[in-house]
């Protein structure tokens, strides 16, 4: 059965982990286009996406917005809690959630969700606790790959969405 949700983090997910500052302080991040089709591959199913991570930048706000990201929480400490209210908002358990995140603070729901994934650039302690290790370094389309890992070990790969007229 595919996931009922997919939730991700960002920063070492969607970015390479950096963070840069210019000298007026403005703060920079660069993300990487191929992980908006992996949130289009989740909505085309059906499947809501969620962003949790500790960072509170209005940078991600407009990434999640352009993409019709369902779920944003950002500033937080404990994503386990995070997602625990949001699974039971939704109705579903940790077995019908897919996440991938990439250091300590994503280890608590890295352990209990269904699917999950680690970046290839993860640390190994975090990658130990990942059903799914992806070939890509985080911002380089690692959150791509994992939906679409996902989607093919339920046998629900995107050859169905390349043949839609409306792609």
């Amino acid at each position: 059965m595919l996931p009922k949700l997919f939730i991700t983090d960002i920063d070492g997910v969607w970015t390479d982990g950096g963070m840069y500052y210019d000298q007026t302080g403005n703060e920079w991040k660069k993300f990487n286009t191929y992980d908006s089709a992996g949130v289009i591959f989740c909505h085309k199913r059906g499947i809501p996406v969620a962003i949790i991570t500790g960072e509170d930048t209005e940078i991600v706000s407009r990434r999640a917005e352009k993409l019709k990201i369902d779920y944003i929480f950002q500033g937080v400490k404990n994503k386990l809690i995070e997602a625990t209210i949001l699974c039971k908002r939704l109705g579903i358990d940790f077995s019908e959630v897919a996440f991938i995140g990439d250091d300590i603070n994503d280890l608590s729901l890295l352990k209990v969700v269904g699917f999950s994934g680690a970046p290839a650039n993860a640390p190994e302690y975090i990658k130990k606790y990942a059903k799914y290790v992806t070939t890509k370094l985080g911002g380089e389309g690692a959150f791509r790959e994992f939906v679409e890992a996902v989607l093919n070990v339920h046998n629900d790969n995107i050859e169905g969405y390349l043949n839609t007229a409306d792609n």
